[in-house]
C-alpha cells in the first residue's frame, strides 16, 4: 500500500468516526438546537474528511479534484443551513430544553418575533 493511500485511509476513518459521532448526537440530544450544533459540527468535519481522505488517495485526478472543490461548499453551505434552521426554529416558539440556563437570542432581539 502506498503512503498516499494509507493517509487517505486513515483521514477517512477519522471522517468517518466524525460523522458517526454526529449522527449520535442527533439521536443522544435533547432538542433542537443541540442536535443542529451536533449535525453541524460533526457531520461537516466529518464529511470534510472523507473528502480529503479521497483527495489524497486519488490525487489530481478529476475524482480527487471534484472531493477537493468539495469541501469548501461543504464548509460554507452546512453551518449557514444550520444557522438559518435554528434561527427559524427560535422565531417560530420552538422550546429550548428545561435545562437551558439562558436564551441570549432572545435576549438579544428583545423578545420581538420578527424575520
Amino acid at each position: 500500500m502506498v503512503w498516499n493511500e494509507l493517509a487517505g485511509m486513515i483521514v477517512i476513518g477519522i471522517g468517518v468516526a466524525f460523522d458517526f459521532l454526529g449522527c449520535l448526537g442527533l439521536l443522544r440530544l435533547p432538542d433542537v438546537y443541540n442536535r443542529l450544533q451536533a449535525g453541524t459540527k460533526c457531520v461537516t468535519f466529518g464529511t470534510c474528511g472523507i473528502l480529503l481522505g479521497v483527495f489524497l488517495m486519488q490525487g489530481f485526478t478529476p475524482t480527487g479534484i471534484k472531493a477537493l472543490v468539495g469541501i469548501p461548499f461543504v464548509l460554507l453551505t452546512s453551518p449557514v443551513g444550520a444557522h438559518a434552521l435554528a434561527k427559524g426554529a427560535h422565531i417560530f416558539g420552538v422550546k429550548l430544553t428545561d435545562k437551558t440556563v439562558v436564551d441570549h437570542y432572545a435576549e438579544d432581539r428583545g423578545n420581538k418575533l420578527t424575520l
